[in-house]
C-alpha cells in the first residue's frame, strides 16, 4: 500500500494513496508539541504512539489528475437567510394568512423526511419537478395548518415557489467567491444539485453563475441524490472519467456516499470543522 505524507503541527501524517470513502491514517508524533487541525480540516488526537484519525478528503488514485470539480449547491455554496419556517410565514402573510414560523419550520423538516426516494428516469422530470415541491408544501401545511382550504393552499404554494428564487432569500458563504476565483483557471467547475431550473436564477442573482460551465439539476437530469446515477449522467455529459472528478458537498448520504459510489473523489464539507478554504489549500 502506497502512503503519502503531509506536514502537520507536531509531526507527519501518512495516509493511503488509493481512494476510499474514509481514510484511517497513521499519525507519527515528532516531539511533544500538541496537534491541532490538520491540512484537511480534521482534528486528530496526538500521543507518543501512532494514532488513527478520520480524514475528510478521499484522495484520488495514484497517477490520476483532477480535471473537474463538482459542487453541491445549498449548504455548500449558499444558505437560506432565515429558517424555512420564517420564509414560509412571510409567504403566508403575503397571501393574507397568519401562520406560525416555528410550527412551519418543524413541519417542513418532518415533511422533508417523509418524501420518498425516487427511481431515476430517462429524461427530465415533468414540469421541472414543480409537482414534487407542491407535494412537499402540502405535507407541510397539513402538519402546520390543517384547516387551510384548497384555494389558500394553491395561493401559498405558487407564491412560495417563486419566493425561493428571489433576491435576498439566499446568501453566499463568505469564502465562496475567492475560492471559485482561485479554482476556475485550473479546473472545470460544475454544480450537481437536487434542485430545479430556479437554481440558475439563484446563481445569477448571487453573482456566481459565471464560475460554472455546467449546472446539473435533478429535475432536468432525471435522477436525484443519493442515487449515484445523477453523478454518472453528469460525467457522461462532460465525457469525464470518475477518477478525474472531485465532488464537494456537505451531506453525508447525498454527497459523500453517493459520489463515492459513482467513483468520484470527495471532499467532505462540514462547516463546523472546515470550509471551502480547506479545499483550495489541498488542490
Amino acid at each position: 500500500m502506497q502512503l503519502r505524507w503531509a506536514h502537520r503541527p507536531g509531526g507527519l501524517c501518512f495516509a493511503p494513496a488509493e481512494r476510499q470513502p474514509i481514510y484511517y491514517a497513521a499519525f507519527i508524533k515528532l516531539g511533544s508539541a500538541g496537534c491541532q487541525r490538520d491540512t484537511f480540516g480534521i482534528l486528530a488526537e496526538c500521543s507518543s504512539h501512532v494514532e488513527k484519525f478520520v480524514a475528510g478528503y478521499s484522495r484520488p488514485k495514484p497517477n490520476t489528475m483532477i480535471k473537474a470539480i463538482f459542487f453541491d449547491a445549498v449548504g455548500t455554496l449558499f444558505y437560506l437567510t432565515k429558517t424555512v419556517g420564517d420564509h414560509y410565514a412571510f409567504v403566508a402573510q403575503e397571501v393574507g394568512l397568519k401562520l406560525n414560523a416555528k410550527k412551519l419550520d418543524a413541519a417542513f423538516h418532518f415533511a422533508w423526511k417523509q418524501m420518498p426516494p425516487r427511481q431515476a428516469i430517462d429524461g427530465p422530470r415533468e414540469n421541472d419537478d414543480k409537482d414534487w415541491w407542491r407535494e412537499l408544501a402540502d405535507l407541510v401545511l397539513e402538519e402546520a395548518a390543517p384547516t387551510l382550504n384548497e384555494l389558500d393552499r394553491d395561493n401559498f404554494f405558487e407564491v412560495a415557489y417563486e419566493h425561493f428564487a428571489e433576491a435576498g432569500v439566499w446568501n453566499l458563504y463568505p469564502e465562496v467567491v475567492n475560492v471559485l476565483e482561485e479554482l476556475r483557471p485550473r479546473f472545470q467547475l460544475a454544480i450537481v444539485s437536487n434542485f430545479d431550473g430556479r437554481l440558475r436564477v439563484i446563481l445569477e442573482r448571487l453573482g456566481i453563475s459565471k464560475y460554472f460551465r455546467h449546472v446539473f439539476v435533478s429535475s432536468e437530469i432525471g435522477a436525484d441524490k443519493p442515487d449515484p446515477e445523477i453523478f454518472r449522467r453528469a460525467l457522461n455529459f462532460l465525457d469525464l472519467q470518475s477518477s478525474h472528478v472531485l465532488h464537494v458537498g456537505d451531506d453525508p448520504e447525498r454527497d459523500w456516499t453517493a459520489a463515492t459510489a459513482a467513483g468520484l473523489t470527495i471532499f467532505q464539507l462540514d462547516r463546523e470543522k472546515n470550509s471551502l478554504r480547506d479545499l483550495a489549500a489541498i488542490l
